[in-house]
């Protein structure tokens, strides 16, 4: 476990849904697939930030487009429901984030993540003349998850979210070593063979 020395706070999180988390989390994947919200700004994703919270979802989770060994752990809710309170149990950095438009490379990424063909295609399709862009996430999960209030500041179809209350960066726990996340980044990459918008966030845990 990394513990932090300093009492360093965050508020930024990256919105996504709460079965991708629940994966980013326990290891299954590394790697999110965007196109953007529709309220966030020119209507396409940008990496707005790149060390983050992040923040479960679940209005628009739906089990026909997660693969079947995903689907099975999801359970549909009312359009407009939110949880009263939200569980934040992990902090992630964004090493990389490619950008694709090659369907080929991006159907040579499906064991990578968690979604089926359908999710992928509609992706894909949506404003079709722009990339699809692909994250790349160092993940490490909170020693206690902290269960925050809903807030009515946190609704909406966009990618990123301020907290109303930081959240301190505090005996955070690595899911992958640093020669095991590169090895998967390595694999990542060479498969897509793009180049990559190189983040200036460092693999290995910061000092804070």
């Amino acid at each position: 476990m990394i513990s932090a020395a300093s009492t360093k706070q965050l508020c930024h999180a990256l919105k996504e849904w709460a079965i991708a988390i629940e994966a980013l989390e326990t290891g299954k994947i590394i790697i999110l697939l965007r196109k953007g919200g529709i309220k966030e700004k020119g209507g396409h994703f940008q990496a707005k930030h790149r060390q983050v919270w992040l923040y479960p979802t679940y209005e628009h989770q739906k089990p026909q487009l997660l693969k079947p060994e995903f689907a099975a752990e999801v359970q549909p809710v009312e359009s407009g429901w939110h949880p009263k309170t939200v569980r934040i149990g992990s902090y992630a950095e964004i090493t990389e984030v490619l950008a694709l438009s090659d369907r080929d490379r991006v159907k040579a990424l499906h064991d990578y993540h968690i979604w089926n063909e359908q999710m992928v295609k509609e992706r894909l399709d949506w404003k079709g003349e722009r990339p699809l862009f692909v994250l790349l996430l160092r993940v490490y999960r909170l020693a206690q998850p902290q269960i925050i209030p809903f807030d009515k500041a946190y609704r909406g179809c966009r990618s990123w979210i301020d907290l109303v209350q930081s959240l301190s960066l505090k005996e955070l726990t690595p899911v992958f070593n640093d020669d095991e996340y590169e090895q998967k980044v390595r694999e990542i990459t060479n498969i897509v063979k793009v180049k990559s918008q190189k983040s200036k966030v460092k693999t290995k845990m910061p000092n804070l």
